[in-house]
């Protein structure tokens, strides 16, 4: 029998529990709402899922468990103690600095009971989650391993991010790494198994469906590398660093690990796991917006007050490399040259000017001590009579020793922000960190953007001032890589598997644009592959609540059409509608900010004509202008053509994109 209980504090949740059901092994189902997804799971000597999408397998039989360093396998009891099953339907959830601005909650949970912990599974329309929860016992407990399977039920093709490194002798040297790598498209089983691969990671299922594995509420524990397991893919965690030191080819600023403990947490004995999750959706352009990491995560403390958290865009100075021309003082670190960038940013409404690597003075490992060359406080004071934030970038080695004492003193002196870089790595050390910057930058009102970072795991849904992450292979690229280097692929490819673990700094706004034959790397005036268009695309189509604006002011000025229109986009939304889409090939992706939407689409090297259904956005008259590639676009990447028109009545757009091409609208009453 079945009993429904509804809990006051879920006032829109409907939870059902089942009484205690003892026995030696369980074979047990769950389905989602909609009941496309089932999982069936086992349990009884060890806990296995398997997992069906429309009544197709997706996964067959999968371990998981947790193993201690007292020897105990949590998952191996051969008795469960109690079974419970419920559902939660919570509708409008507000998000802050999101790319929606309230997410619907809705999933059926499974949990299973055992004597000292539980395993939590939730099935969503668009994915299956689990996680392990410890109760009881106080004081620490040390996890030396964790199980966590993935037996795709064919060797399909999987998009895959391999760790970048020449090294693959051993693991350990894999774990430090910048989490940036273009995708191979390859079958699951011909992945190298000497190999990490970092996540998110995705696989071409039958059908058209596609499925996508990553994780979500990750606390004092190391983030989850995917490696070869047979014919399928297992989970692999990076150990507790123990010989650290400082890695001298970067100024100090990282560490390198020179041996490691013999486990990979030593952790609160009674405590939450990270949720492990796979995303499955019936077709490519739904994982353009999924949120199902964000749903995971663990909320902000509703005491806590962010209603200062302020996104925005920010003009940024390291790409372009200082390269001011038409001006009467020689460009670069100094205050005339970072006025300049106030006033920009200034007169384009662009809300922060970053002052990268530069400004701390020496092998910047001392974070009070100013480079002479600019006069940090002047420039503040500056930058607070035109509106505009001033945001510092940071090695983490530099930060981590005082976080309290730096932060507290560039917020009295009125910074609003840092990008902190170089951490390199998902330890359980590193990820204390992470939430320790988020907290402590809360406490002094400051946002944070974290470079030389592993993907996005829920972290901002905590700490909403945690605006932006890299961990994605973004343009900052093109000033160094070879011309065989496929970015224009890559950014097709990103949308539908990077994107889905959250933003995603990519540093995007090129103004020197190049077709496939006449890109090349220069550091100092660095390009893009692919047109004009495409650049002003990808403020719509990429989530980054943060966005730079990587060119130059002077390119900036050149091209004022470009600039007002990039100028113009928000950086969160209030709602976000995927239009169409192929992994690796093309996507379109509409978001709306209170009456006025912004539309994006971009496609590979090959040219293409695509109609874009905006029905949705309803009747009433619109005025929609857009920019296009223009007709020698795919001789010239820098050709567009800007027209101004009503939306048709019917909501269809066509539209044509050159190779490496883009296509991008702002459509208003």
């Amino acid at each position: 029998m079945t009993r429904r209980i509804v809990l006051p504090v879920l006032a829109l949740s409907l939870l059902a529990a089942l009484p205690a059901l003892a026995g030696n092994k369980k074979d047990l189902t769950l389905t989602s709402p909609g009941g496309a997804i089932r999982a069936e799971i086992k349990a009884g000597g060890k806990i296995t899922y398997a997992v069906s999408y429309g009544g197709k397998r997706i996964l067959d039989e999968s371990e998981i468990a947790l193993k201690l360093g007292d020897g105990t396998v949590l998952g191996s009891d051969r008795k469960v103690k109690d079974v419970k099953k419920g559902e939660v339907r919570e509708k409008g959830l507000p998000a802050v600095a999101y790319k929606k601005a309230a997410v619907d909650d809705c999933y059926n949970w499974l949990t299973l009971g055992f004597k000292t912990y539980s395993v939590e599974f939730r099935a969503y329309d668009n994915g299956f989650a689990w996680r392990f929860v410890t109760k009881g016992k106080k004081g620490e407990t040390i996890v030396k391993d964790e199980v966590a399977q993935f037996n795709f039920a064919q060797d399909w093709t999987s998009w895959v991010p391999f760790v970048r490194t020449d090294n693959i002798d051993s693991f350990d040297v894999q774990f430090g790494n910048s989490f940036e790598n273009i995708y191979q498209h390859i079958n699951l089983t011909q992945w190298d198994a000497r190999r990490l691969a970092f996540l998110p990671v995705a696989v071409d299922a039958a059908d058209g469906v596609k499925v996508c594995i990553t994780e979500s509420d990750l606390y004092d524990y190391p983030g989850m590398f995917l490696n070869r397991d047979g014919n399928g893919i297992r989970g692999v965690f990076a150990p507790c660093p123990k010989e650290v030191e400082e890695f001298a080819a970067h100024k100090g600023l990282q560490d390198v690990i020179r041996s490691r403990e013999d486990y990979i947490a030593r952790t609160d004995a009674a405590r939450s796991f990270p949720w492990r999750i796979v995303a499955i959706v019936p077709e490519a352009r739904q994982l353009a917006d999924l949120d199902l990491v964000w749903q995971l995560a663990r909320p902000a403390d509703p005491k806590e007050d962010f209603s200062w958290v302020k996104p925005g865009k920010v003009a940024w100075d390291w790409w372009n490399a200082w390269n001011l021309y038409g001006v009467d003082f020689e460009a670069g670190v100094n205050n005339d040259t970072y006025k300049y960038y106030i006033d920009f940013a200034s007169s384009k409404g662009i809300e922060y000017v970053i002052l990268d690597s530069g400004w701390a003075a020496g092998r910047q490992m001392d974070l009070f001590q100013v480079s002479p060359k600019i006069d940090l406080e002047e420039l503040v004071r500056y930058a607070n009579s035109k509106n505009v934030g001033l945001i510092l970038w940071a090695g983490f080695k530099a930060v981590d020793p005082d976080t309290e004492g730096v932060f507290k003193h560039y917020a009295k002196m009125g910074i609003k922000g840092f990008k902190v870089d170089y951490m390199d790595r998902d330890d359980q050390v590193i990820m204390n960190f992470y939430e320790r910057v988020a907290s402590t930058a809360a406490k002094y009102h400051l946002v944070i953007d974290f470079h030389g970072a592993f993907k996005p795991q829920g972290l901002s849904r905590k700490y909403p001032n945690v605006l932006n992450y890299e961990g994605v292979h973004g343009l900052e690229h093109l000033k160094w890589s070879d011309p065989t280097v496929d970015q224009v692929t890559y950014d097709v490819t990103i949308p539908f598997i990077r994107m889905v673990a959250g933003p995603m700094d990519y540093t995007q706004g090129a103004m020197r644009n190049a077709t496939k034959g006449n890109y090349r790397p220069v550091s100092s005036e660095a390009m893009s592959q692919g047109t004009r268009c495409r650049q002003l695309a990808e403020y719509a189509v990429f989530d980054a609540p943060l966005t730079m604006l990587c060119d130059s002011p002077s390119n900036y000025l050149a091209e004022p059409e470009c600039t007002d229109f990039i100028a113009s986009f928000p950086t969160t939304w209030d709602e976000t509608v995927p239009l169409c889409g192929e992994i690796g090939e093309y996507v379109a992706i509409a978001r709306r900010k209170g009456d006025t939407w912004y539309v994006g689409a971009m496609t590979d090297w090959n040219a293409r004509d695509l109609t874009l259904d905006l029905s949705f956005i309803g009747p009433g008259a619109r005025t929609m202008t857009a920019f296009q590639d223009g007709v020698n676009a795919h001789r010239a990447a820098r050709d567009y053509r800007r027209t101004v028109s009503a939306l048709p009545a019917d909501g269809q757009v066509k539209i044509h994109m050159a190779p490496g091409g883009g296509w991008a609208a702002r459509i208003e009453k």
